[in-house]
């Protein structure tokens, strides 16, 4: 069972679409925010949940806060459990968008992200999550303080951060190892070439 661990919609519990989905555990998530709210990154900020599935760590951040919540997953199934779970919830200014992750970070977007999740399947390949991570700094779409989350598996090697990321911890729960990074450029302006 997968529920939100705390906040406003805190202890309830969250359909999870019927295939095709790995939701973080409570656990993780529990540790994740943990880690997110010492640095700040939650309350009041517009946040990113690319593979969404469930919508759990978007619904999370709204649950704790977040101003505005945008949900991305390309199987219109867990678009449409986001939806409702969003619903269900009563939670504000989230809002489910059937996409592929990589073309959905190439739009223009204002105000810029401050919190991005990235929590594809395992099984995708490192080369398409440097991709999306290439594109999300290259439209300048993270505010100058932005905070990027990767949740891969253990096995997985660190992802590759562009220039405009800067990793941060690397913190690791059984199978799963979440990445954090944090934005080195301001929104508008183009990231400094790596030295």
């Amino acid at each position: 069972m997968t529920r939100i661990v705390s906040g406003s919609a805190g202890g309830r519990t969250l359909k999870v679409p019927p295939t095709g989905t790995r939701p973080t555990s409570d656990r993780v998530r529990e540790a994740m925010f943990s880690r997110l709210e010492h640095l700040r990154a939650v309350d009041g900020a517009h946040v990113l949940d690319l593979y969404a599935g469930s919508g759990a760590l978007g619904l999370e951040a709204a649950s704790r806060g977040a101003l505005a919540v945008t949900l991305v997953d390309s199987a219109r199934p867990a678009v449409d459990v986001c939806r409702a779970n969003a619903a269900t919830l009563g939670l504000r200014g989230v809002v489910a968008v059937a996409d592929r992750a990589e073309r959905f970070v190439r739009r223009p977007v204002d105000p810029p992200w401050d919190l991005v999740f990235l929590d594809p399947p395992y099984e995708l390949a490192d080369d398409d999550v440097a991709e999306v991570l290439d594109a999300l700094v290259a439209a300048a779409a993270l505010a100058p303080s932005a905070v990027v989350v990767v949740e891969r598996a253990a096995r997985s090697p660190e992802p590759r951060w562009p220039a405009g990321l800067e990793r941060g911890e690397r913190r690791a729960y059984g199978d799963t190892v979440v990445w954090f990074a944090d934005a080195t450029h301001a929104a508008g302006s183009p990231p400094q070439p790596a030295p």
